[in-house]
């Protein structure tokens, strides 16, 4: 990283803009940056953090410390830009920090937000923008320059009371800082990684554990008693010991159950052998019972048999009479229905006959056929008139339609003729209307010209009142500072005068034995000034200056306050002033019109305005109402030609109508007859037609119907002689229905299976057999049937329950011998992986330092570092002091691999570096410094530090340990470095020429080039 160019605007004690120019300074190799203190000098290498970082080094960065200069005027802006290459890029950084600013309307301050700016230069496109980004513009700085802003300061700004604070740092501050700048965090990664692999495998180990634990649980579970022959392993997941103590007491409890297997298959087969016996048993007492209430049983069924014959032969001899009643069954049906055939017929033929004329009462069917044919006839010559009857109707409703339409036309003619008649009148109403609304729009245009201007001269006047009387107060305000002022500047001469006066024994004081005077150059003193009553010290003197001052800046503040209101108030005036062109308002062109007067012409104008503008917007509903009353005028004209042509018209087609309908009634008056009309002429024709057709039908009925009643008689007589009856009346007497047969045919057909039943069951010789045994007791071997069923059971089911139970030990057991199987390569690759964390961790055993890996890595580059600065330490102590690396174990139990110590040649011991003198630790940090840049530079990936900035501590140096550390930081231009020295010591400045010196002024404070003697701004 190498720095070119710094302007620094309004920060700290630089009230304006100041430039340094890095790469006339760095052109040396070397340069001093000096000058009184408090003028600013460390405030540079502020601005240069600040450029990079957005913040200042250390304690300077506090709400305490703000970065804007007291010095600087009120409109310029806080700003700091650097220029710089890193990375093999030129880039420009700009930054603004927060800050207070006047507000551009009105008065007081407002607070500006922080900005930054990051540009890159490129020969081919020069400057251009990358980003206005702070979180960017900070991402980017610190990934191209690789440190944060403490590890910066620390390697490249050193500031005042920081210089040797990496030599004194403890390892782990030295391991932050080198971890950055060489880039370890890979081996922190692996380190990491190692630790993740090692709790990833001991997490799976533990996971298998507990899985075969779980079994073991299980297992126990499932063996029930023979698990309490041994006891489950007690060790812990995790513990090496675990998977084969489950197994082995997994083995144990399998034997255990398979003894209580073997023991329950003999009480089973005892079980079943008993149970057999008593099934035989069982099942001979059953048989017995079965065949000695069989025999019982048919003996009662036989006795029930002969008591019920007598039943069964009547039953035969009915339903054999019943079966020869069934042949006349039919034609018993049929003369019943054939006779009431007759009675319906002739009860139909009564009531046609009722309703005829009483000439044809007795009158025959062909005679009753012979009318309807007749009627029929006459209704068919109907046709014609029904036609004729529904135009007559059309005819009634096209009169009443020509009547509604003429109705209607003539009610449009009187009420056009109304309207029309004040049409003259709203027309020019209309009219005049719209005139009105146009003269007012052209009214509202003239009066918001004068409005305007009105009221910016209100405005006007209310604010040259307001500043005449803010101009008087000024006024006085001014006078009054010039009097402070002029009394501060008396009161400060006075007392300047009397210290003048006194000066001697203020000199005085600073005497001492043996010493020189600065005035006469003796060393004795025998007779120093006294300080007299009323003496003014230098304290008085400056604080009276300081009054001067601030009395001076008070007034020039008034004389601005004042210039700035007379501006304001002339302008006010000049507004005032202003006249509209088409007022006739002549009070006060000269800026003298008073408000009240103004305010009534803005209220004047305002409502003119307001009610011409009012007027003027029904212009267009004026015109829309005008335009719609002319159409409507011209549409009613129309309506009212086409209503008076439509009455001409209607006349002839009614005259027309009329003839028409009065030569039907002609015609339907001899079609109707007597009847209303000819529909009712022919409903009684059709009527008349229909109850002569009923008349004739019923009486052929009724004769169909006595022909066949007489022929049913004749066949139901020889139906009864041939089945075996005397009379008809005999065979109905027999008859029964289907369900009285079939409940007889049931009965017979169940006392003959009953009897064939019996018999059979007689004829069985083992129930006769059985019957002369004594009786059977099967209550008694069900008992003893049921006692060996249950013991078979209980056997049985313990039997299942200690197959199941070896069956569940066998599965269980294969499966933890396969979790342990597959657990021994996770626990192989556990301890693989926990040796390797430990060791990289430091906290293995076989690492005997404890000795992290990238601390062990920092440590080889330490070992660099160290050897780097001793090059120079050598030179610097002349060859007394070098650094060297330890990696001994610190107190308190800490890790190894960052330790740095001195060896001193006087004495040939190795001591720590905290036992360095103030100036031995000057120059021995200072090398350990410049090493660390070069190891940084050397480093691949690394950055270099091309610019260093070393803040105070040569004072503490002798002129030889001076005359070395300058050789030495002289010869960093072999690498193409730059140092910059930043010193009070007066002889610094004769050995190094170029110079950047900063100037205290009272403006603040300013820097100046210096270059082989010569002096440049």
């Amino acid at each position: 990283m190498r720095l070119h160019r710094l302007t620094l605007t309004a920060f700290g004690p630089f009230g304006t803009t100041q430039e340094v120019d890095f790469d006339a300074l760095s052109s040396a190799g070397l340069f001093l940056l000096h000058g009184p203190t408090g003028a600013g000098k460390t405030s540079i290498l502020d601005a240069v953090c600040y450029a990079l970082y957005a913040a200042v080094p250390g304690a300077r960065q506090s709400p305490g410390a703000p970065l804007r200069s007291d010095h600087a005027p009120a409109g310029l802006p806080t700003e700091v830009r650097l220029e710089l290459t890193v990375g093999g890029r030129r880039l420009e950084v700009t930054r603004r920090p927060a800050q207070p600013r006047p507000k551009k309307r009105g008065g007081g301050v407002t607070t500006e937000k922080a900005q930054s700016w990051l540009r890159e230069y490129r020969p081919e496109d020069g400057w251009q923008g990358l980003s206005r980004s702070h979180q960017e513009i900070g991402e980017e700085i610190s990934q191209l320059i690789g440190m944060s802003r403490e590890q910066f300061c620390q390697v490249v700004l050193l500031p005042q009371g920081d210089f040797a604070r990496f030599l004194r740092a403890d390892a782990e501050a030295r391991g932050k800082l080198l971890g950055r700048l060489f880039d370890t965090r890979r081996f922190a990664a692996v380190e990491e990684r190692l630790a993740e692999l090692r709790r990833a495998a001991e997490a799976r180990v533990r996971t298998a554990d507990e899985q075969i634990l779980a079994l073991a649980q299980r297992i126990a579970q499932a063996a029930g008693p023979a698990a309490a022959e041994a006891e489950l392993p007690e060790d812990r997941p995790g513990e090496p010991g675990l998977a084969e103590g489950v197994l082995e007491w997994a083995a144990v409890a399998r034997g255990g159950a398979r003894e209580r297997l073997g023991i329950a298959r003999s009480v089973l087969a005892e079980a079943e052998r008993r149970n057999d016996d008593a099934r035989r048993a069982l099942d001979a007492a059953r048989e017995l019972a079965r065949l000695q209430q069989r025999y019982a049983e048919t003996r009662r069924r036989a006795a029930g048999l002969e008591e019920r014959r007598a039943e069964y032969d009547r039953c035969r001899e009915q339903l054999a009479r019943a079966r020869k009643a069934d042949f006349v069954a039919p034609a018993l049906e049929l003369r019943d229905e054939a006779d009431r055939a007759h009675r319906a017929a002739g009860e139909a033929r009564d009531r046609a006959r009722a309703s005829l004329p009483p000439e044809l009462a007795d009158a025959g069917a062909e005679q009753l056929a012979d009318r309807e044919r007749e009627l029929r006839a006459e209704l068919g010559a109907l046709d014609a008139a029904h036609r004729t009857e529904r135009r007559s109707r059309e005819i009634d409703t096209e009169r009443a339609r020509v009547d509604r339409q003429s109705g209607a036309d003539d009610e449009l003619i009187r009420e056009t003729a109304d309207w029309l008649a004040g049409w003259d009148t709203v027309h020019q109403e209309l009219r005049s209307r719209v005139e009105r609304a146009q003269e007012a729009a052209t009214r509202a245009e003239q009066l918001a010209g004068l409005l305007a201007p009105a009221r910016r001269r209100l405005e006007a006047a209310r604010r040259r009142d307001a500043l005449t009387e803010q101009k008087a107060e000024a006024e006085v305000a001014l006078t009054t500072a010039r009097e402070r002022a002029v009394a501060a500047h008396e009161a400060w001469l006075g007392l300047r005068e009397r210290r003048l006066k006194g000066i001697a024994a203020e000199l005085a004081v600073q005497l001492v034995d043996g010493v020189a005077c600065t005035v006469c150059g003796s060393a004795d003193h025998p007779e120093p000034a006294r300080a007299g009553d009323g003496h003014v010290d230098r304290a008085t003197e400056e604080a009276a200056l300081a009054a001067h001052r601030r009395a001076e800046e008070a007034r020039a503040e008034a004389e601005r306050h004042l210039g700035l209101i007379a501006e304001r108030l002339d302008a006010a005036l000049a507004a005032v002033a202003e006249t509209p062109g088409d007022t006739d308002d002549t009070m006060g062109r000269a800026g003298t019109v008073p408000v009240t007067a103004l305010d009534d012409l803005v209220a004047r104008l305002t409502r003119e305005h307001t009610d011409a503008h009012r007027l003027a917007a029904g212009t267009h509903a004026a015109q829309e109402t005008l335009a719609a009353a002319e159409r409507e005028h011209l549409e009613r004209l129309d309506a009212r030609q086409r209503a008076e042509s439509r009455a001409a018209a209607r006349t002839s087609q009614r005259e027309a109508l009329d003839r028409e309908q009065g030569a039907l009634e002609a015609e339907l008056a001899e079609a109707r007859g007597a009847s209303e009309s000819v529909a009712a002429r022919a409903a009684l024709l059709e009527r008349r037609a229909g109850l002569l057709a009923d008349a004739a039908e019923t009486v052929r009925a009724e004769q169909r119907a006595d022909r066949q009643r007489k022929e049913a008689d004749g066949r139901l007589a020889d139906a009864a002689f041939r089945a075996g009856f005397d009379t008809p009346q005999a065979a109905a007497a027999k008859l029964l229905d289907d369900t009285a047969q079939r409940e007889l045919q049931h009965r017979i057909d169940a006392w003959q299976a009953e009897a064939a039943a019996v018999a059979d069951r007689l004829a069985e010789t083992d129930a006769r057999e059985a019957a002369e045994r004594p009786p059977a007791a099967p209550d008694t071997a069900q008992a003893a049937y049921d006692r060996s069923a249950r013991e078979l059971r209980e056997g049985a089911t313990a039997l299942a329950a200690a197959q199941e139970r070896c069956t569940e030990l066998d599965r269980l057991s294969r499966r933890a011998a396969d979790e342990v199987r597959a657990l021994g390569p996770l626990r192989q690759e556990y301890t693989r992986v926990a040796r390797l964390a430990g060791l990289t961790a430091g906290t293995s055993a076989d690492n005997e330092r404890k000795m992290r890996l990238e601390a062990y890595v920092l440590a080889a580059r330490l070992e660099q570092v160290a050897a780097a600065a001793t090059a120079r330490l050598r030179r610097m102590s002349s060859g007394r002091y070098t650094l060297v690396h330890s990696d001994a174990r610190s107190g308190g139990g800490r890790r190894a691999g960052l330790g740095l110590h001195v060896v001193d040649s006087w004495t040939g011991r190795e001591r720590d570096t905290a036992t360095l003198s103030g100036g031995e630790t000057f120059f021995a940090s200072l090398a350990l410094a410049l090493g660390l840049a070069d190891v940084v530079t050397d480093e691949a990936g690394g950055v270099r530090l091309d610019t260093l900035f070393i803040d105070e501590g040569f004072g503490s140096l002798d002129d030889q340990t001076l005359d070395e550390v300058l050789d030495v930081l002289d010869s960093l231009r072999e690498r193409d470095r730059s140092v910059g020295i930043v010193s009070h010591v007066a002889d610094l400045r004769r050995r190094i020429p170029a110079q950047l010196e900063v100037v205290k002024e009272r403006d603040g404070s300013a820097v100046r080039h210096r270059a082989t003697g010569t002096l440049s701004g």
